[in-house]
C-alpha cells in the first residue's frame, strides 16, 4: 500500500513538473513576439502579425491543458513590461483576441496553420463568415502613429468591419487613448490629439 502511494506521489510530482516546463515553454514563445524594446524597432504595421502568432500559441497551450491566464501573465512577466498598468493591459489585450478568435470559430486547423505564420484566418461563424479575422487598430494609426505596435492597442477585427469602420474616433477610442497615457504607452500630446478628433 505504501509502494502504490509512493508510484502515485512521485507520478503527480513527474506530471506537475512537465506541465509546468510546457506552461514556461510557451510563456518563452509569446515573451519575444509581445516584448516592448522589439515592438519598438518595427516598421509600419510590424505587430500585426505577432497578434496572430500570439493567438495560436495561447491555443496551442490551452489545449495542452494550460491556465491561458496564468501562461499569457507569466509571458507579459518574462516580456519586461515594467509600467504594471501596461502589463495588465497587455495581458487582457492577449486573452480578448483569444476570445475572438475562438468565438469566430477561426481556431481550426486552417485557421492555426495561418496564425502560426501571422497570417488572418479565416471566420467560420456568424455575419462575417468567409472574411479574414485582420489586425485592427483600437485607436486609429492614423491619428496617432505611435500606438502603430502596441500590443493594448491591436485587437481582432473582420476585414470588412475594419473597411467600414475606417478611422472613426468615438468615446471607445478616447477611453483607451487615456488608459494607455496612464499605462505610459502614449503621451497626453497624443490623447489630445484623439480627443480632438472624436469632436
Amino acid at each position: 500500500m505504501q509502494s502504490s502511494t509512493r508510484f502515485l506521489t512521485i507520478l503527480v510530482l513527474l506530471l506537475a513538473g512537465v506541465l509546468g516546463r510546457a506552461a514556461e515553454n510557451y510563456a518563452e514563445r509569446i515573451a519575444p513576439l509581445i516584448e516592448p524594446a522589439k515592438l519598438a524597432t518595427l516598421g509600419d504595421r510590424g505587430a500585426n502579425p505577432r497578434i496572430q502568432k500570439c493567438v495560436y500559441w495561447i491555443e496551442m497551450a490551452r489545449r495542452d491543458g494550460n491556465n491561458i491566464t496564468n501562461l499569457v501573465a507569466a509571458a507579459v512577466d518574462l516580456a519586461n513590461y515594467t509600467n504594471r498598468l501596461a502589463a495588465q493591459l497587455t495581458r487582457e489585450s492577449l486573452l480578448r483576441n483569444h476570445r475572438i478568435a475562438t468565438g469566430y470559430q477561426c481556431l481550426d486547423a486552417d485557421g492555426m496553420s495561418e496564425m502560426r505564420q501571422g497570417k488572418s484566418p479565416t471566420i467560420k461563424r456568424g455575419t462575417y463568415k468567409g472574411d479574414q479575422l485582420s489586425v485592427d487598430h483600437i485607436v486609429p494609426r492614423s491619428v496617432i502613429p505611435e500606438l502603430d505596435n502596441i500590443i493594448a492597442n491591436l485587437e481582432l477585427m473582420p476585414m470588412r468591419a475594419n473597411a467600414k469602420k475606417k478611422a472613426g474616433v468615438g468615446s471607445r477610442q478616447v477611453q483607451k487613448a487615456e488608459e494607455l497615457h496612464r499605462a505610459g504607452l502614449l503621451s497626453m500630446t497624443g490623447v489630445q490629439k484623439v480627443r480632438a478628433a472624436a469632436k
